[in-house]
Parts: structure tokens; sequence; C-alpha cells
């Protein structure tokens, strides 16, 4: 691996198999289109080909399409590398996530990694810090610069026309956030984050927190939708005190511990919506000795299952995602697709003791009434 140090409902369940699609190809038969070719088709210089290329600013909207569209037509390839990935040949692929600080996104680079090396594919990593422009820095010099023969990553901004010009050669595969236009492999977010809270419903609590809704994600939206989602089947009312939010990831994790249990009506149970809140949840709960209290993770981590209790959680597998990742870029390499989709990787559920602690309905269910303990001759 190598990392980069300059600044730079249901659609489908993931079987490459499916993936395959008829060939495109451009009207140029004998030879590779240049940017000159680019340049006649468009109706402009090849300055202005070569300013859509580098993603510049100073192009008018028309003219752009125009000449992504005389791109598309002819099959133009702006760089000579990512041809290796499509001859399968070798080369290198880029990765580009939030960052390698993550738990999870840490766990998924090695696993592409590991995978890539298997197909002959060495791996450039960066890091986005979920910043727009960094992302758009990053990707073009992946792509424009290393010419990589394939991209893998976990898309910050709603949209990335800069892309357009190297994706006719250039596979794309985003990974857990999907993104129109883009094949994606993800976890059904909505549906495991349900399956966690239900738990907690099962077991008698009503006052469950959702810890770290960072507003910057549309993962953590479809999380907090399945949340929601449950506490509405089982007539329990949402109470905004209960979520944990922000906009910047900055949340002091024991702050808001400390905040949501001492509520007034406090909180008998917490999903952490990411590994990175599940890690500072946990140290903050062992921190003021509140380890008993009932936690699922959305995510897992290196010392979870070691812990005592140890850490439930939902595993949205790393292993599996890389390599879905991974079997489509080898897919887009043999037929190119002209109906990205959205690639559904499964997820469980994996007990280890802090998410099957029972909550204070289920307690007071099977507690003897006061009268039944003066029978059996229980008196203070």
């Amino acid at each position: 691996m190598t990392t980069l140090s300059k600044e730079v409902g249901e659609d489908a369940r993931y079987d490459p198999e499916l993936a395959h699609h008829p060939d495109r190809r451009g009207p140029l038969m004998n030879r590779r289109p240049g940017i000159k070719d680019v340049a006649a088709s468009a109706g402009v210089s090849i300055k202005t080909v070569s300013r859509v290329v580098n993603a510049e600013e100073a192009v008018h909207p028309e003219t752009r399409a125009r000449v992504l569209h005389a791109i598309q037509q002819l099959g133009y390839v702006p760089n000579t590398a990512a041809r290796s990935l499509k001859s399968g040949t070798g080369g290198a692929i880029g990765v580009v996530i939030d960052s390698l600080a993550d738990p999870f996104f840490a766990a998924l680079v090695s696993a592409i990694e590991t995978r890539a090396l298997n197909e002959g594919l060495s791996v450039l990593v960066a890091s986005s810090s979920l910043d727009r422009d960094r992302e758009r820095e990053q990707l073009l010099s992946l792509v424009a610069g290393h010419q990589v023969a394939g991209v893998i990553f976990a898309p910050v901004a709603s949209e990335h026309p800069y892309l357009e010009p190297y994706r006719t050669t250039t596979p794309v595969v985003a990974v857990d956030r999907s993104r129109v236009g883009i094949d994606s492999v993800v976890v059904d977010d909505r549906g495991a984050a349900a399956l966690a809270v239900q738990q907690f419903v099962d077991l008698g609590h009503e006052r469950i927190a959702f810890f770290d809704r960072d507003e910057r994600f549309s993962t953590i939206h479809r999380r907090m939708s399945g949340y929601l989602d449950v506490l509405r089947g089982a007539g329990i009312e949402f109470d905004p005190e209960l979520v944990s939010s922000t906009v910047d990831g900055s949340l002091d994790y024991l702050s808001e511990a400390e905040r949501l249990l001492g509520l007034p009506n406090p909180a008998t149970a917490f999903f952490a919506s990411n590994a990175k809140a599940a890690i500072g949840l946990t140290t903050a709960l062992h921190r003021i000795h509140r380890q008993d209290t009932a936690m699922i993770a959305f995510g897992d981590f290196s010392f979870a299952d070691v812990l005592r209790p140890g850490v439930s959680c939902i595993d949205q597998d790393p292993f599996l995602i890389g390599n879905a990742a991974i079997e489509r870029l080898l897919a887009l390499r043999e037929q190119p697709s002209g109906d990205p989709r959205e690639w559904i990787v499964p997820t469980a559920l994996l007990q280890r003791g802090s998410g099957e602690i029972e909550g204070p309905v289920a307690a007071a269910s099977v507690r003897p009434t006061a009268s039944a303990r003066f029978a059996e001759g229980d008196v203070a």
C-alpha cells in the first residue's frame, strides 16, 4: 500500500455475475482518439478540452457539456496508464477514504489491498478528510497525475462531474455511500440500525440514545431512519434529547455520555452510529464506571470483543465490502456498465454482552410485587 503524501430499500445483492453489460465502443475504430479529435468534435480549442479534462472552473457549462459529450462519444482516454486494468496487465488502483484513523476505513483499505495484490494490482491510498475540495484534488491526482487504472472511493460530494472524462476506461466504484451514476457497494444502513434498536426494545428499553448523529453523512441519516422506524413501531415517543448531534464531527464523547445518563429520565441504552463513536462512548462509560450500560455499535473495532462486557455490534464486514468493490472494478474492466447499480453487502449483529443487557421495563416485568414478597416472608 502506498499513501499519497501530497495534499491532493434494496437494489441488488452483491453478485459479480449480474454486473456484466454489453460493451460500448466509440466510433473511431482504427486508432485511439486524441485531444484534437475531441476539440474538433466539440467545436472548441484544444486548450478548452484540456481545461475540461483538468476540471478547471473557467469553462462555460454549455461548453463543458459539449466537450464531455464528445469525450464519451469518441471514447477518449486522458491518460495511457488507465489501460492497464482493462488489459489485465497490472497497474495501480486508487483508494480515497475519509481517514485511516477511522477503524472501519482502515480495515477496508487493508481488505482492498489484500485482494488487489492477489490480482496483480498495487494500491495508492489518499484521504479526503471529509472535505469536498480535497476529495476533488485527491481524485484528480489519482486519475490524471498518477494515472491509476481504477478508483474505489468513499464519496463526500454529491456529484463528481470532473471524473467523467476518465470513466470511459477508468472504472470508478463508490463504497459506504452511494451516488447517482456510480456503481456503489454499501450495506443496508436503515435495516441494520433497526435490527439493533429493535433488540433494545425487546429487552425492555424505551430510553434509547442515538449516539453521534453526524449531519454530514447520508449513511447516518439512514441509520437514524431505522432508529425512528423502530420507535414508531413500538409506540415509543421520540425524544430529541436522546439524540447526540454534530455537524463537524466534534462531539465530546465523555460530556455527551454524562449528559444522556444525567437526564431526569436518563438513557438506558446507547446505539453508537459508527465505530469511531463507539470507541469514544466505550472509553467514556468505563471512565465514569458505567460499563454496565446497554450498548450496540454500528461497526466493529479491534478491542470490542475483549472488554467486559464485550461490545455488541452491527458488523459491516470491511472484508466483504472491499472484495465486492474489487470484483466490481474487475467486471467494469471487462464490460463497462451502462447502468450503474447499488450492491448490498450483508451485515450481522454480533452478540457480545453489552447489547443483551435488559432494560427497566423487562426488569420490572419479572420483579415480584410487594404483596407477593410479603406472602413469601420477604419483609423489610
